[in-house]
């Protein structure tokens, strides 16, 4: 397929009416280590980047063997550059419509023809709405342990009860610190809870936070209801994690009881032809496990292409075959 650069978001504008092998929805670890392998695999790949990474807020990326510390946005750089080498386009849009078939409608854009789609739209933190939470997100308001916390070992931490989460996100913090601060803030704890944290040394503070304190770009602690403000230097939040889910239940892909799309262990809906990889189905997904769910994804759909290719040319050989 003939493609155009757009010089303006330094995507590219595909031209013509061949079809995609796979077009690939969404640019993080999971979507580009697929269209790696798939471009890799002569297959004639697309990927459609909205732009949006969970981890954005994030100024490095941790337990990516080979690649601890980098920031984010270079890694997604690299791999745009990788999947270029080997022909991908890359379509900076986002998917308006899916239509069975498969075309995807861009907004303002271009349908993309494919013959098998694979959804990597990953999924948003959604946040309590208290001054500071979104601003310090990411920087000294934090979410996984295995990601941030060896940077802020030994340090007074406070972990914010706005999920049932926060408990074990507690207990599991004590690994890193032993200065650490349950504020209770919406979660009511149970007495098994009460009594794992206060045997594990964390500080049961109740009351409801009601902001961040920051001073000079650096977190200073949280403040409560009653005017307190329990110093931290950093501070742990659960987040509920909604997943970008749209394009998949628009095509009617199977849910479990949690609302999360199944998949079989290759990335594989319930829809023919459909895959989805990482944080989009998998919210406990990691960088470099996404990365890895995209590399299943596509040696399987490889798989499907090829056992299609193979019955296609033996109906074709048969044919020849009856006419002779």
């Amino acid at each position: 397929m003939e493609a155009t650069m757009n010089m303006q978001n330094g995507g590219v504008v595909p031209a013509g009416d061949e079809v995609y092998d796979v077009v690939v929805i969404g640019a993080g670890a999971a979507g580009l280590s697929a269209a790696l392998l798939l471009a890799r695999a002569r297959r004639r790949v697309a990927v459609v980047d909205a732009g949006e990474p969970r981890n954005a807020p994030a100024a490095h990326m941790h337990g990516y063997l080979s690649r601890d510390g980098l920031p984010p946005a270079t890694l997604l750089d690299l791999g745009r550059a990788e999947i270029a080498h080997y022909g991908v386009d890359v379509i900076r849009g986002r998917v308006e419509h899916v239509e069975p078939g498969y075309d995807v409608r861009l907004e303002g854009g271009p349908v993309l023809k494919a013959r098998r789609l694979l959804v990597a739209t990953g999924l948003r933190d959604e946040l309590p709405d208290l001054p500071g939470v979104r601003e310090r997100w990411g920087k000294d308001l934090l979410h996984c342990p295995y990601c941030h916390a060896y940077e802020v070992r030994d340090q007074p931490l406070a972990v914010l009860g706005a999920h049932p989460g926060a408990v074990h996100q507690a207990l599991l913090l004590h690994q890193w610190s032993k200065d650490i601060v349950f504020l209770t803030h919406t979660l009511e704890l149970s007495p098994q809870e009460r009594e794992q944290l206060e045997a594990f040394g964390v500080n049961i503070v109740e009351g409801r936070a009601v902001r961040l304190v920051v001073d000079d770009d650096r977190l200073r602690g949280v403040e409560l209801t009653d005017g307190r403000v329990i110093p931290r230097t950093a501070a742990f939040l659960f987040p509920y994690p909604a997943s970008r889910d749209d394009l998949l239940t628009l095509l009617g892909c199977a849910k479990d009881d949690n609302g999360w799309v199944v998949t079989d262990r290759t990335g594989r809906t319930s829809v023919p032809g459909v895959w989805a990889a990482g944080n989009v189905v998998d919210p406990r997904a990691q960088v470099i496990a996404a990365a890895g769910m995209g590399s299943s994804a596509a040696f399987a759909i490889n798989a499907d292409l090829l056992h299609e290719d193979v019955e296609h040319a033996v109906a074709q050989h048969r044919a020849v075959v009856a006419l002779t």
